[in-house]
């Protein structure tokens, strides 16, 4: 018996198993930490979320925000590994994190994003001297910026950037937690 398949019926086929392969699952957990409250979250591809924040609803709603095409999936026994070793780094900062990331941003992002990870645990720099890491023309207020839009807390470690001063400046997920989170590594 032969069997006959229109070629829209296969095209169809085709678009179905391509948004299939490319549906967009991310799974997280939620736990509470010395800085209140964490979110680890994981793709396919590796870990693409450390969210810090006082609430679970509050980091599910900024997941959320941050990843509008992806279908969330509370799931603590995907993300398990992940997020033990989040709340062992923010106990012993000394213990680096080693998962693979899935690093979702501008290639400008990704740039400052690479360079932030070469900063070693207990050490600043300024945004003046990561933008010359980052390239002779990068703007220091653009690469404070591509350091505000890090979905990926603590792994791409924005928060040892600060002024040229040395004084704090801003921190998407607050001063106080920077604060505690330089003085923990400096320690280290």
């Amino acid at each position: 018996m032969n069997l006959m398949i229109s070629s829209d019926a296969l095209r169809a086929m085709h678009r179905a198993k391509a948004t299939a392969i490319s549906a967009d699952i991310l799974f997280y957990a939620v736990a509470g930490c010395a800085l209140g409250s964490v979110l680890v979250a994981r793709s396919a591809t590796g870990v693409c979320a450390i969210l810090l924040g006082d609430t679970a609803e509050e980091l599910t709603a900024d997941l959320a925000r941050r990843f509008p095409r992806a279908s969330l999936v509370s799931n603590e026994a995907a993300v398990k590994d992940d997020l033990a070793q989040v709340l062992r780094y923010l106990e012993r900062p000394a213990e680096s994190l080693c998962f693979t990331l899935d690093m979702r941003g501008t290639s400008f992002q990704r740039r400052v994003w690479e360079k932030l990870k070469a900063i070693p645990v207990g050490k600043t720099v300024s945004y003046m001297e990561l933008a010359r890491w980052v390239g002779p023309l990068a703007n220091p207020r653009a690469v404070a910026s591509a350091c505000a839009a890090n979905p990926i807390a603590l792994a791409i470690p924005c928060h040892r950037v600060v002024r040229g001063n040395g004084d704090l400046a801003g921190y998407r997920w607050g001063i106080e937690r920077k604060r505690v989170l330089i003085q923990k590594e400096a320690l280290a």
